[in-house]
């Protein structure tokens, strides 16, 4: 059986913020490794013979760093789908399963999400092959998690009766929504629930069969939107239009509380989705007196705290249950039995009309990164790092001018009709108006310094006449 990893990237994360936002979210960040959550989920898979190559479903705006953090382990994607807009989990599953018809009729899916961890990889590997007796022969499984505690942030799966030729197999008997604190205590004592992983093993066929049988519209839709994508670079962009018309649903709610043919794997594997901060306290490990700490940190009197410190010294004097996060913009600071309250943080900086829950101040873009370094009236300092053989926009710009500092690297710069190198301390203008370009040759990365002056210096005051990036 060749079984196609899936993983779906469409996350925004907003319970980790200040470090998880929407242009940088936590399945791209190193939260409990030194690699991101989406680079340990792909090697969780990778090397496995019966497994191909993997498939990302994720937004636009994320492809850029999805491709390039795969890049950075060394695994070659089968393909990368975009979302044009997130659309919920049904959808994300049936576009990938017609990807991946495409290419196989006989193909098996894996699905699993980008930002889930699991310490148990070997007892990982078994669930799935359990799991593929079950689905050999029609099933469509999902992974129960063995509850540790009498979790309320979780959905779980009540299950039936054995599933016949296929040990470890159960039939689902029903799902069950995020209980109150009581029946979840019930949940935990009584070992036919398991939480719901959402993680799931299933060919793609009967997935979209079920799918046409519960959700005809949202079958249709994305059948649509397969048959008319488009290829973007090494992205596959489903069209637009056609994806728009899909109902927004869970997998979950729109097949496997429906199909017949629902089996749980329950699984013991260290599984966590890291959906708070007090998740991630939990899944990391701290020192003697339960403190987790990350960065430039001082502790004195503190006790089963979570402190993550990303741009300065933090110290924290005679204190417990707290989480503690700093960040170059903001910090939060909060008791841990208070953490599923951060999303009213970002609800109110959207309310706001603020910044800081869409980026941090570096941003990323697919030739590097830029950081505002100061701002005042009619000016702004950036810091900008190209990589190498990478290059920007040919673009002007109708109400700022830029003045470029080379600091390290080489630049090749477009200024009108004209081509310049420049080299470590030396400097060009760019008056308004003036079409230009920057490009690294090198092979170090480029790290310039950019001051802008103008009426106006948002990021929208970009007319791009050239794009190897094909952004519009």
């Amino acid at each position: 059986m060749k079984i196609y990893p899936v993983v779906l990237s469409g996350g925004s994360g907003t319970r980790l913020w200040p470090l998880s936002r929407a242009a940088l979210p936590k399945q791209l960040l190193a939260l409990v490794s030194e690699q991101t959550m989406l680079q340990d989920t792909v090697q969780r898979v990778d090397g496995w013979p019966e497994m191909a190559a993997p498939t990302f479903v994720c937004g636009n705006d994320h492809r850029f760093m999805i491709a390039e953090q795969l890049r950075e382990i060394g695994v070659k994607p089968l393909a990368i789908v975009l979302e044009p807009q997130g659309r919920n989990t049904a959808p994300a599953v049936a576009a990938a399963a017609q990807v991946l018809l495409g290419r196989d009729p006989d193909a098996v899916m894996l699905i699993l999400p980008a930002d889930h961890v699991i310490t148990d990889v070997a007892a990982f590997h078994a669930a799935v092959s359990r799991a593929a007796t079950a689905v050999e022969a029609g099933a469509l499984a999902t992974f129960g998690i063995t509850p540790s505690a009498p979790e309320t942030g979780y959905g779980y799966i009540r299950r039936g009766r054995a599933q016949e030729g296929a040990e470890g197999c159960y039939k689902v008997d029903s799902f069950v929504e995020k209980p109150d604190l009581e029946t979840a205590r019930k949940f935990a004592a009584d070992d036919a629930y398991s939480w719901n992983s959402g993680m799931f093993l299933f060919k793609a066929r009967d997935y979209l069969d079920e799918l046409q049988i519960f959700r005809p519209a949202m079958a249709a839709a994305v059948r649509s939107a397969v048959d008319k994508a488009y290829s973007d670079l090494d992205f596959c962009r489903l069209d637009e239009t056609a994806f728009a018309e899909s109902p927004s649903e869970s997998i979950d709610y729109a097949v496997m509380e429906n199909t017949r043919k629902a089996v749980v794997v329950p699984a013991d594997i260290g599984w966590s989705d890291v959906g708070s901060w007090h998740a991630l306290w939990e899944v990391l490990d701290g020192d003697a007196n339960g403190n987790v700490v990350r960065g430039d940190v001082y502790l004195d009197g503190v006790s089963n705290t979570l402190v993550r410190a990303e741009s300065r010294v933090v110290a924290v004097l005679g204190v417990q249950d707290l989480i503690i996060v700093e960040t170059d913009d903001a910090i939060l600071v909060t008791h841990k039995d208070k953490v599923q309250d951060v999303k009213k943080i970002v609800d109110h900086l959207k309310e706001s009309k603020r910044s800081e829950h869409l980026h941090h101040k570096r941003v990323y873009r697919p030739w590097g990164s830029y950081e505002s370094v100061d701002a005042g009236d009619r000016f702004q300092v950036k810091r900008i790092i190209v990589k190498p053989g990478e290059k920007l926009s040919l673009q002007m710009h109708h109400h700022r001018a830029e003045h470029w500092v080379v600091v390290s690297g080489a630049a090749l710069v477009t200024r009108g009709d004209e081509v310049k190198l420049l080299s470590e301390n030396e400097s060009i203008y760019l008056p308004i108006g003036v079409t230009h370009r920057l490009e690294n040759p090198g092979k170090l990365p480029l790290h310039l310094i950019e001051v802008q002056s103008g009426s106006y210096l948002g990021e929208d005051d970009i007319v791009r006449f050239e794009d190897v990036y094909q952004r519009t």
